[in-house]
């Protein structure tokens, strides 16, 4: 009966996901009325389910073996944990990386039950957290200079035109990068804790994903789109190829890495390019602090609610 409790909570999961990374993907699109939302969360679905299944392995690994061995029980209280946090962050309209919480949740779980944590696997997942971004940052302003400098020749309707397609290439490539990233995150530690089979959770995973994307994601992609800085296609393209390299990149070296930050990263960047008056430096601050304050309050709610359980269990 416990394997059932971290597939219900994985599944709550992907329908947070949905509803948050669904921004990442087509959150600038739709801003840009490249796509419609309900076709964006119909390629959403096809471009997840692709991504999980071709390339989700590596990072189920890193997550769900190489950072700690999970078993029944500690995927059962990270899992629902992780669940109520990242349910909690999306309620609040901010973009919330659900590796973070997932990664907290499980080390602080591990942690209690004295489990045997690898400290440099965690240390290399922090630091692709931190680079991320930045990374993304430096090929968005790159790409966005590139473009500046070879679409000076063509007219305004050709370049908006060729813009918004290649917008929406980008978008695809965000799109994969969410299932084969950020639902292989959420999956692993119910895989490699044997309480579900990979082929139908990812399946499961994926239709619960485009639930919450095509129900809840509008809010948040009011925040991306308009709270950081205003977007014009050549920037929102930008932004999106810069986080959309930058992601895949580390999803080849099997490293969970948040879209939502390095989508963030891009965005930032070039307003920054702009000037610092492009940019809302309030909505950065308060997205920074939910990135600190995310997978710390996970990790501690983890670990005290596992060592309360064990204590009244007299494991402790």
């Amino acid at each position: 009966m416990l394997e059932f409790v971290p597939i219900l909570a994985f599944l709550l999961i992907a329908f947070s996901i949905g509803s948050n990374d669904t921004s990442n993907a087509f959150g600038i699109c739709i801003g840009c009325r490249v796509v419609t939302l309900r076709n964006a969360t119909l390629l959403l679905l096809a471009l997840v389910i692709a991504g999980i299944l071709l390339q989700g392995e590596k990072v189920m690994k890193t997550v769900g073996k190489d950072l700690v061995e999970v078993n029944v029980e500690i995927s059962a209280i990270s899992m629902v944990i992780a669940s109520i946090v990242i349910v909690f962050s999306n309620f609040r309209g901010l973009p919330v990386s659900s590796h973070q919480v997932i990664i907290g949740s499980l080390t602080g779980t591990a942690v209690a039950f004295g489990a045997q944590l690898s400290a440099e696997t965690l240390v290399k997942i922090i630091l692709s957290w931190i680079i991320s971004p930045l990374v993304a940052g430096i090929f968005a302003v790159t790409i966005f200079l590139l473009l500046e400098a070879l679409l000076k020749r063509y007219s305004l309707i050709q370049i908006d035109r060729v813009l918004k397609s290649l917008l929406l290439c980008s978008a695809i490539i965000i799109a994969y990068n969410t299932g084969a990233n950020e639902l292989a995150t959420a999956m692993a530690p119910v895989v490699h804790a044997r309480a579900f089979e990979p082929f139908t959770s990812a399946l499961l995973g994926a239709f619960f994903l485009w639930f919450g994307a095509y129900l809840l994601s509008a809010r948040v992609i009011e925040t991306i789109c308009k709270g950081i800085t205003a977007l014009d296609p050549k920037s929102g393209l930008s932004a999106h190829l810069g986080a959309g390299i930058a992601v895949l990149g580390f999803t080849t070296l099997g490293m969970p890495v948040s879209t939502t930050y390095a989508m963030i990263g891009g965005i930032a960047s070039v307003g920054f390019m702009k000037g610092v008056k492009a940019v809302r430096t309030e909505t950065l601050r308060k997205i920074a602090f939910n990135w600190v304050l995310a997978p710390s309050l996970s990790f501690a709610i983890s670990f005290f609610v596992t060592t309360t359980i064990l204590f009244a269990g007299g494991k402790i």
